[in-house]
């Protein structure tokens, strides 16, 4: 045993390891710094800060305390060990808990925060202050989401409190396995329910949609009211699907032209139903919300508007 692998399982008694990875098969000729970065994300979310780790003896492959310029390999366990540093401060932010037991939760996210990044107040770091620490013996050091929702879209959102869990899950969204509806507000009139497959980024991407119900619009001549269905989880997918069938969601940032920008309104994006096997007892789990409140006040007041021009 040389001095490396002592110092790893004298770290490895006193310190907890955050986080746990078995490099799949078809990855190849990538170095550590490189690989680590999108593995670590929810804990380092940089690659100066994996560069770091690495070079705190922070990462260990199959046991041995890992360099930077090593290629990683099909098979190996890489672990993350935690530090006084690595621990996140708590978020004291409320959250809404829709679902909670020993091995995961699901919560309503509100719009205007991050699920995870490098920053104080995001979801991950409020998880602790809402949550309950699991007591299974995998339990993870700091319940994490195992899927995303951006910064300005609110609505359901899954989390992992055990390693076994968050792989299930994992597995699940990774096979498309799990069932989600969005409801969204979109301007423009849409006539028909309808089928999106265009490629994002050369990757395959599907999207279903039906109509809810339609109004007039002053300003944007009609805004239309979907729930929509993504098939695959592309970043971004459901803005610039809708985006590119000239139905933009109403305030989106990203794919809406400035002027039909409606300030200090947000994104009309929410997840408002997911259907999911639990990770543990393999039992059938659907939670749903309510489409949030500002999206009817939204459409009421623009057809109340158009209404009342017409009486002039």
């Amino acid at each position: 045993m040389n001095c490396f692998t002592k110092i790893a399982n004298y770290y490895k008694k006193i310190i907890n390891i955050l986080h746990s990875h078995i490099v799949p098969e078809g990855i190849e000729n990538i170095r550590l710094q490189n690989y680590a970065p999108a593995i670590f994300y929810d804990f380092i979310p940089s690659n100066s800060g994996i560069k770091k780790a690495i070079k705190r003896g922070q990462l260990l492959i199959n046991g041995e305390i890992a360099q930077t310029a090593t290629y990683v390999q099909f098979g190996q366990v890489i672990e993350l060990l935690e530090t006084p540093q690595s621990q996140p401060k708590i978020f004291e932010l409320p959250l809404e808990i829709l679902f909670e037991d020993n091995f995961m939760a699901a919560i309503h996210k509100p719009a205007g925060f991050s699920v995870s990044g490098n920053a104080y107040k995001t979801i991950y770091n409020a998880l602790p202050f809402n949550l309950k620490k699991s007591t299974e013996s995998d339990a993870l050091p700091w319940p994490t989401s195992v899927h995303r929702l951006d910064n300005q879209t609110s609505g359901i959102l899954l989390i992992a409190k055990t390693k076994t869990a968050q792989i299930a899950l994992g597995n699940q969204f990774e096979n498309h396995t799990i069932q989600k509806k969005y409801c969204a507000v979109v301007i423009g009139e849409a006539l028909l329910n309808g089928k999106i497959k265009s490629p994002i980024e050369d990757k395959i991407a599907e999207t279903d949609f039906e109509v809810i119900t339609v109004v007039n619009s002053l300003r944007f001549g009609h805004l239309s009211l979907l729930n929509v269905f993504p098939k695959t989880g592309r970043t971004h997918q459901i803005r610039i699907h809708l985006a590119s069938i000239n139905h933009p969601i109403f305030g989106d940032k990203i794919y809406l032209e400035e002027k039909m920008l409606h300030k200090g309104k947000g994104l009309f994006l929410c997840a408002t139903e997911i259907s999911f096997l639990h990770p543990k007892t393999s039992e059938e789990i659907n939670l749903k919300i309510a489409t949030p409140h500002k999206f009817g006040s939204l459409l009421l007041r623009e057809q109340r508007r158009w209404d009342n021009s017409q009486k002039s």
